[in-house]
């Protein structure tokens, strides 16, 4: 039985630039994989039976992404086949790292060879898209400057670096956040090329800083790093991260955490690890 990887991302910066009618809001964000990952494995079945050998706790089975990924694509191509998916559960919930969304297309990358179903990349992409905005970049498989909700990718070269990533003890709703009153929905929008990642920024931070101090005393200890390149929130929190160039720096602020603090530290990846899973 193999296992596959589902990373973890980071939103370098993210920018809320509109609303559309149906209530969703157009974003600009830079996503960057981690080399720090969920892990799941899948053993077929013949009867259609889908089913998840490893529940998370508060968790009900047909809300799991990995679930309904792999109900989606099996009533998507009729096929007879099912599976069962164990998941190692490494990424906080709730923390805006995109683990549901990397493990849901994850499971559609899989079991799309699996099943031996030859879905495109295109196809996949359409698919992941109506399991949530974020589930597109991990089946694209590049780091990506995003537009419209975030199914909209380019392809970005970005360069080698180390992060150190702190979990606050909070689990955000980013449902909440994006209904906020407080949220700004009129950032000018920037085109790429040429921008720089270093001067965006996070126009969802001030909103969860508020409401989760934590999360403000959080990224106030990360400014205090002398070497940090860069600090923000990532997505709709409530992790939040600073950027080093190697990883011993990252490593030294690491080492410095106050008691009570989580973290990690990890590299920024320079593409997705399932990146030719379609193509191989």
């Amino acid at each position: 039985m193999q296992t596959y990887p589902a990373p973890a991302k980071l939103n370098l910066f993210l920018h809320v630039t509109g609303q559309r009618e149906d209530g969703y809001h157009l974003l600009q964000t830079v996503f960057r994989f981690l080399d720090f990952s969920d892990r799941l494995s899948f053993v077929l079945r013949e009867d259609a039976v889908v089913k998840l050998h490893t529940p998370i706790a508060d968790v009900p089975e047909e809300k799991n992404l990995c679930i309904r990924a792999a109900r989606l694509l099996q009533q998507k191509s009729n096929t007879p086949m099912g599976v069962e998916i164990s998941l190692e559960k490494h990424i906080p919930m709730g923390g805006g790292l995109g683990g549901g969304s990397s493990d849901a297309a994850t499971t559609l990358l899989v079991l799309n060879r699996l099943w031996h179903l030859n879905y495109s990349k295109k196809e996949l992409i359409e698919l992941g898209l109506q399991l949530g905005a974020d589930v597109p970049v991990f089946i694209f498989g590049e780091n990506a400057f995003a537009e419209g909700i975030g199914e909209q990718l380019t392809s970005i070269d970005l360069p080698p670096a180390w992060y150190l990533v702190l979990i606050p003890s909070v689990h955000v709703s980013t449902a909440e956040i994006f209904s906020s009153r407080e949220l700004t929905r009129n950032t000018i929008p920037i085109t790429i090329p040429p921008f720089s990642i270093w001067q965006g920024r996070n126009d969802l931070e001030s909103v969860v800083c508020r409401m989760y101090p934590v999360v403000a005393r959080y990224l106030a200890w990360l400014k205090q790093q002398k070497d940090a390149s860069l600090v923000a929130m990532s997505g709709s929190g409530g992790c939040v991260f600073a950027e080093f160039a190697n990883e011993q720096t990252a490593r030294n602020a690491f080492q410095q955490l106050p008691d009570g603090m989580r973290g990690f530290v990890a590299a920024g990846l320079a593409y997705h690890p399932l990146r030719n899973f379609l193509e191989e």
